[in-house]
């Protein structure tokens, strides 16, 4: 059955089928823009906790709470250094998407790598976070449900999304052939060759 061209719904599935690279930039930096969001949550968290707060410290683990009861000021300092860390490794890959740092190539191969380790990382603790409570896993002792319900149900799914959505991002914004690199968005020669 053949859709007329004239039709509204043919345009639109006509629309959906064309892959310019606008699109393919919009998606990417989309993506790029969700793995930011997610990594400044992580960020937020480790800030809050290094100015002394507790909520949910107890759901990262026993070992934290102690931590920060034993010795506030460690703690605090250790903590303020994960929570820039994580807010770089946030930003630097919008940065990159928007060409806002020099050796974008550098800074590419560096968001590949942190993508790849934050799934992988994310994904085997999601994994096994589930499969404790679940008696799938026994560990010798017990194990502190606090901690493996927030890793199971929000830190480490949240570390999968920041990094999948990183990957997803870098995919489609891969570098282009040379010739496709001298033109600008619009096809026409750019002003910097």
């Amino acid at each position: 059955m053949a859709v007329r061209r004239g039709r509204p719904t043919a345009r639109v599935l006509d629309s959906l089928g064309r892959v310019t690279p606008e699109r393919v930039t919009r998606l990417s930096r989309s993506l790029v823009w969700l793995a930011a969001a997610a990594g400044a949550l992580h960020a937020a968290a480790s800030l809050f906790w290094a100015l002394g707060g507790q909520w949910l410290l107890a759901t990262v683990g026993q070992w934290a709470v102690d931590a920060s009861a034993r010795s506030p000021l460690v703690a605090g300092a250790g903590l303020g250094l994960v929570a820039l860390l994580k807010l770089l490794a946030a930003a630097v890959p919008v940065a990159v998407a928007y060409r806002r740092v020099p050796h974008p190539g550098v800074w590419r191969g560096v968001s590949w790598a942190g993508g790849l380790l934050l799934v992988v990382y994310g994904g085997v603790n999601v994994v096994v976070a589930n499969a404790v409570p679940l008696g799938v896993i026994r560990p010798e002792g017990g194990y502190d449900a606090a901690a493996m319900r927030g890793h199971a149900h929000l830190w480490d799914p949240l570390f999968l999304v920041w990094g999948g959505a990183l990957v997803l991002s870098l995919a489609p914004s891969r570098r282009r052939p040379a010739g496709a690199r001298a033109r600008g968005p619009q096809g026409g020669r750019s002003s910097a060759t």
